[in-house]
Formats: structure tokens, C-alpha cells, sequence
């Protein structure tokens, strides 16, 4: 979907210079990403025309009745044959997307990556500031006694998966409906907004709350929308884009990656220690000198010189 101002020549290409621009000139960049950022891996989103809510289910139920924690409750074989199938793609690897948004974090820019995705795909990126509202498919745990399973226990069994040490289920770590979010997530995500200096929203229809709201923590105006469909914020945003996040922000993304800053403390401290030897050379050969120096002139002394400092001293005792 395209806004009307984007459908004149050369309004897309001004757009994408004026994020550039905001890119440039800010230094705490956050990001908020939903369904959409995980669409070009090829992870259907919720709510479009060909997203899993608009799909047959397989089940006499609704999708998004299914992905509750009621229906988790009352019907776990359901659950998980719904889960496995619709929610669950191990073979799925990060996007243009993605990997832009590493970029702009190792060069310092970008601070946080929130998304409401459980994917991991900004993980297998090699995103270091994740923050994940909703968990991760990636990660399972026993409802009783806490052992903990990776994706692959669950996906290789048929029916409810049980833990092997006690019997319990065992369940994705990932909010389902009817259920809350993790307080330390949702405070470190509002943490990083108030800081920021440019927020960047993409993917995503700003419909599944408490992320929808996220944008009113940030105190200025500087918010940026990255998104096929509109949205409630579209007005409001400072910048509004229309377009795949992928390829947009694989376009405004700088390709450069500074060198790790660890590397050039080591060369510093390696060209210090250089520096430093070369200079503790220098002092020893001049030492060397010098005693060599010391040396040849004490040969060179007369030997009458201390029996005169004896006899001087001696007189002046007798004066005292």
C-alpha cells in the first residue's frame, strides 16, 4: 500500500534521503518491529490478507482463539499440532532487514531492537540488543519443574511434548493471548524509548497493545513508520514510508561496519609496548655506557686520591 504523496515522481526517493538524513544526525536509535520485519524470511504475518489469522487453521477452531492461553489449557493436542505448523519455521534466516539493523548497531547507532516477533531471526542476525515482548519459539520449558527444551524437542514429537524428568508439558516460552508480558521486558523497552533521539517503527500495524502505546514514551516528535499497510500513527509520524522495511532500510542503512574498538586498543597497546621496550633498550644500552665509562676513569684516578681524603679527614677531627 502507498500513501497518495508517494505516488509522485521522485517523492519516494526524497523520503528515503530524508530518513538518511535523520539516521545521520541521530545517536540512540531504536527499533520497533512486528510480523512484517520476518514476512521477507518467508513468516507469514497475523493479520494481512495471507496472514495466519486469514487462514484455514486445519481445526474446527479460529487461529486466534487457538493461540490462546485458554485454548492451550483446554485443548493441548490442538494447541500443538496448530503450533508446530503454523507458528514454528526453524528453516527460516534473517532478511534484508535484519541485517541492516546489525549494521547500524555496530556502528554504534542503533541502541535497542524491540520486536514482537518469536522468531530469534534479529538474534541469528547478530543483533546484541534484542528485547523480546513475546519470547521466542526458539525456547521451551516444563510448566512443572522448569527443565528447560530447545525448538527441536518439541518440533520432533507428535502430540502434547512431555518432559522427561518429571512428565509435565512441556510449553513454548512465548506470551499467548490472555497472558502478560514479562515487566522486565516491557520497563527495559519504555527504558530505551525515553532515551531515544529517533524512533524508528516498522513492520508492524500498531494494533497488538501494550506496543502499540510504546511511542508515546518518546519525548519528542522524531518517530518513523516503515510499513506495507497504514497505521493509527501515520498522521502523527514525522516520516511515514509505505514501502518493504527490507529493502528501505537495506537502502538508508550505511553498508560501512567501523572496526571493533577492542582491535585498536590492541594495536594501541601493542605499539605502547613497542615503544615502551624500545625506549627500556635505549635506557640499558646508555646504562652500559655509562658503567663502562665509570670504569676506564677510575683506572685513570691516581692512586694517591684516597690516601689523601684519609689524611684530610684525619686533620679535621684534630681541629674539632
Amino acid at each position: 500500500m502507498e500513501t497518495r504523496l508517494d505516488r509522485y515522481e521522485g517523492a519516494r526517493e526524497k523520503k528515503l534521503e530524508q530518513l538518511k538524513q535523520l539516521i545521520k544526525e541521530s545517536n540512540y536509535i531504536v527499533f520497533l518491529g512486528g510480523a512484517g520485519v520476518s514476512t521477507e524470511s518467508g513468516i507469514p504475518d497475523f493479520r494481512s490478507g495471507e496472514g495466519i489469522f486469514n487462514q484455514e487453521s486445519g481445526l474446527s477452531y479460529r487461529p486466534v482463539d487457538i493461540i490462546s492461553h485458554s485454548f492451550f489449557e483446554a485443548h493441548p493436542e490442538e494447541f500443538y499440532d496448530f503450533y508446530r505448523r503454523k507458528l514454528c519455521y526453524p528453516k527460516a534466516r534473517p532478511n534484508k532487514a535484519h541485517r541492516a539493523l546489525v549494521r547500524l548497531e555496530k556502528q554504534g547507532k542503533l541502541k535497542a531492537t524491540i520486536t514482537q516477533n518469536i522468531d530469534n531471526l534479529h538474534q541469528m542476525a547478530g543483533s546484541k540488543t534484542t528485547i523480546e515482548l513475546h519470547g521466542s519459539v526458539f525456547r521451551n520449558y516444563c510448566v512443572d519443574c522448569g527443565e528447560k527444551y530447545d525448538l527441536e524437542f518439541v518440533l520432533k514429537g507428535k502430540g502434547v511434548p512431555r518432559c522427561t524428568k518429571c512428565g509435565g508439558i512441556v510449553r513454548p516460552d512465548v506470551v499467548l493471548y490472555e497472558e502478560h508480558l514479562e515487566h522486565e521486558n516491557i520497563d527495559n523497552a519504555v527504558k530505551a524509548i525515553k532515551k531515544a533521539d529517533l524512533l524508528i517503527i516498522g513492520g508492524t500495524s500498531l494494533t497488538v497493545y501494550p506496543a502499540a502505546t510504546f511511542a508515546q514514551f518518546l519525548k519528542s516528535d522524531r518517530v518513523v513508520i516503515i510499513n506495507k499497510s497504514s497505521t493509527y500513527l501515520d498522521l502523527q509520524a514525522m516520516l511515514t514510508i509505505h514501502d518493504s522495511i527490507g529493502t528501505v532500510l537495506d537502502t538508508v542503512i550505511s553498508k560501512y561496519i567501523p572496526r571493533p574498538k577492542t582491535a585498536s586498543k590492541s594495536k594501541s597497546s601493542k605499539t605502547s609496548a613497542s615503544k615502551s621496550k624500545t625506549a627500556a633498550s635505549s635506557r640499558s644500552s646508555s646504562a652500559k655506557k655509562s658503567t663502562t665509562g665509570k670504569k676506564t676513569s677510575s683506572k685513570k684516578e691516581p692512586a694517591t686520591k684516597k690516601p689523601a681524603a684519609k689524611k684530610a679527614g684525619t686533620k679535621a677531627k684534630k681541629k674539632d
